[in-house]
């Protein structure tokens, strides 16, 4: 069995290193700070965390403040409450006014799995991605996040940066070096290229693995950032694959198979299979099952891959 890492917990300390590295750096909560992980922050920098309870629209416009003022603000709240009830004080506000704020979005995907449809964020990155100005950063475990977040804080400008409740899979180890906006092959292989990120980076490893035991060769490519997209790694891979599944904890409306199949469409159309949620809502229940339930299992990935070397077959022998 792999092993797991608490991604609430992973976040926190990366939190309190980045802020003991950059004096700068001040935390933001909507009151969620223990959900979330960012108390372990205010534990240890207390005079630089600030609480403004239940208010997300205030959440942003504070931290837009704190911003004009020189801080770097990292925001904290749960991921589908930045993608609706705030939405239009992160529009306006913050990417229209080009503000140096980081939205780190807790609980996303399904991973708020037993709180139900209206606490699951399963179209905020189609949203956040359509917004001028805003990068978009989804790691896939613990070091990924100790390796993102002080380039999220040294981004000029708007981040959203997407975070796991439960525990994952550890994927990398500490020599895991990850730069925003450029994809990491974690796989080689040549039939396919399957294309993911957050939690959906394990299941797509083990889909490949799967994959392998049919003759099948899948490269496996990280995108921890969907915006900024690595075009050159997309159709790096339509090249040298010729087909491309993408598996994300999402809508398959608007997220990352809809940012790849732009790119493939645009410059370099090759098949292309989204994995991911059906246009529709999820339920409630335990996380694991809700994302075998959803469309999101390794099965799903492994059958994405098929269907997408099978339409290679057609359009190129």
């Amino acid at each position: 069995m792999a092993e797991l890492i608490n991604m609430r917990k992973a976040y926190g300390n990366a939190l309190i290193a980045l802020g003991r590295a950059n004096l700068d750096v001040v935390v933001l909560s909507a009151d969620v700070s223990n959900s979330d992980h960012s108390a372990m922050f205010e534990e240890v920098f207390p005079d630089r965390f600030f609480n403004v309870g239940i208010a997300e629209q205030s959440l942003v416009d504070v931290a837009v403040g704190l911003a004009y003022s020189g801080k770097i603000a990292f925001a904290n709240t749960f991921a589908f409450l930045f993608a609706t009830r705030a939405l239009e004080m992160v529009r306006t506000h913050l990417c229209y006014g080009e503000a140096n704020v980081k939205l780190m979005a807790a609980y996303a995907g399904l991973s708020d799995s037993f709180d139900g449809p209206t606490h699951h964020a399963i179209t905020d990155v189609a949203i956040m991605r359509a917004l001028p100005r805003m990068c978009v950063v989804i790691p896939a475990d613990g070091i990924a996040i100790d390796g993102l977040l002080p380039q999220v804080a040294a981004w000029p400008g708007p981040v959203y940066f997407r975070l796991n409740r439960n525990e994952v899979p550890v994927i990398y180890d500490a020599a895991f070096t990850p730069t925003i906006g450029k994809a990491h092959v974690v796989r080689e292989g040549d039939d396919v290229t399957i294309i993911s990120n957050g939690i959906m980076l394990a299941r797509s490893l083990a889909a490949a693995e799967e994959l392998h035991a049919r003759g099948l060769e899948a490269r496996v490519l990280d995108m921890h950032t969907v915006k900024p997209l690595d075009r050159e790694a997309v159709l790096d891979a339509a090249r040298q694959t010729g087909a491309i599944v993408t598996a994300e904890e999402h809508s398959v409306v608007g997220g990352l198979g809809s940012a790849v199949a732009e790119v493939t469409g645009e410059d370099l159309p090759v098949p292309v299979v989204r994995v991911g949620i059906a246009d529709r809502f999820a339920e409630t229940g335990p996380y694991a099952l809700l994302l075998d339930r959803y469309g999101m299992a390794i099965e799903d990935v492994v059958a994405g891959a098929e269907r997408a070397i099978a339409a290679k077959r057609r359009v190129f022998v």
